[in-house]
This record gives structure tokens, sequence and C-alpha cells, in this order.
């Protein structure tokens, strides 16, 4: 069985860090902080090996207005950070390399753009582009998770493999956010 990697996530809106609850963002969780610079060299301190951030400003309004936050997060930490979040094309891939990070993730654009999606696996390699493949009832939803696509995850993770990804980030809606723990079946599954 392959490996699997712990990675704390940083979500990101209006420059804030923000709480996600079945991908519902909670503005100015205090349990979290608001500072996302802040809480990436907190969880460093932690001995985290890599960070996955979310800009949820890019996801749903197609906005660079977290630019400098992400920026300042890539030059605040000695470990890889992978972006998430609004990356729609080519140029959007080559920004968030430009602010520094290690790796990209994509989800909705695999599904409405297989061809630039395919685009930007081959220019920056599978070991740079991530697929997010995010689920409600076995269902992939994508642009913010609001939208169902109708594609089963089986299908998805065949087709995302077939094109040669070969790292996932799988978020389970319903329990994202939940305090239950992670969906291993789904995982197991993908």
């Amino acid at each position: 069985m392959g490996k699997i990697l712990v990675i704390p996530s940083i979500d990101i809106m209006d420059g804030k860090t923000v709480r996600i609850v079945q991908g519902i963002p909670e503005l100015g969780c205090s349990d979290y902080g608001n500072d996302p610079v802040e809480m990436a060299m907190i969880w460093r301190a932690e001995n985290a090996k890599c960070l996955h951030v979310v800009d949820f400003n890019s996801s749903w309004h197609h906005s660079h207005a977290n630019e400098n936050v992400i920026r300042t997060i890539c030059e605040s930490v000695i470990i890889p950070v992978e972006l998430g979040g609004g990356i729609n094309n080519f140029d959007d891939a080559q920004l968030a390399f430009d602010q520094g990070v290690a790796r990209i993730v994509i989800g909705s654009l695999a599904v409405d753009n297989p061809k630039e999606f395919e685009k930007i696996l081959q220019h920056f390699t599978p070991n740079k582009v991530v697929a997010a493949i995010d689920v409600i009832n076995d269902t992939v939803v994508t642009h913010g998770r609001k939208h169902l696509t109708g594609i089963t995850v089986d299908y998805f993770s065949r087709l995302l493999r077939a094109m040669g990804v070969e790292r996932y980030i799988v978020t389970d809606v319903k329990t994202n956010g939940m305090l239950v723990g992670p969906n291993i079946e789904l995982s197991k599954k993908i």
C-alpha cells in the first residue's frame, strides 16, 4: 500500500485564515487565528513537512487578492507549500509557481478543460501538479464545492490516472471540517 502524508491546511479568504465546514468558510474563527502567515509558521514549528494552502477568493471569484499573503507564506517557511483554489489556466499555474509554491492543486479545471489541465500537467510535471477530487455522495464536485458534476469518483480518478496524475488530494465534503476524521474508505477506493 502507498504512503499517506498528513499535510496541514490553511484556508484563506480576504487575507484571513478561515475554517471550512462542508465547503463553507467561516471568517474570523478565533480557534485558528486570523493571520495565515502566522499559522504557517506555527505549523512549521510543529514539524509539518509541507503546507496545503487554499485560496477561496481565487476559487470562488478568480481573484488574486491573496497573492501577497501566499508569497509571504512561501517566504516564511522552509518547507514546500502547495496551493489550490482558482487555478483555471496555464497563466494561473505559472503565477502560483512565481509566488514560490512548490506544487499546485487543480480540481475544477480537470473537469472543465481537460486539455488545459493536461498541458499544465505535462509542462510542470506530475510531481508539481496535484489533482483535487472533492466528493459528495460518490460524485465529483467542482467550483469551490458548489457544482455537482454527475461524474463518479471512480471514473474521474481513472481518467486522471490515464492523464498521468500521480498525486491526489481527496476531500469528502460532507465530513470536511466536521471533526469526525478522514474518510479512509474513499481514499482507499481512489
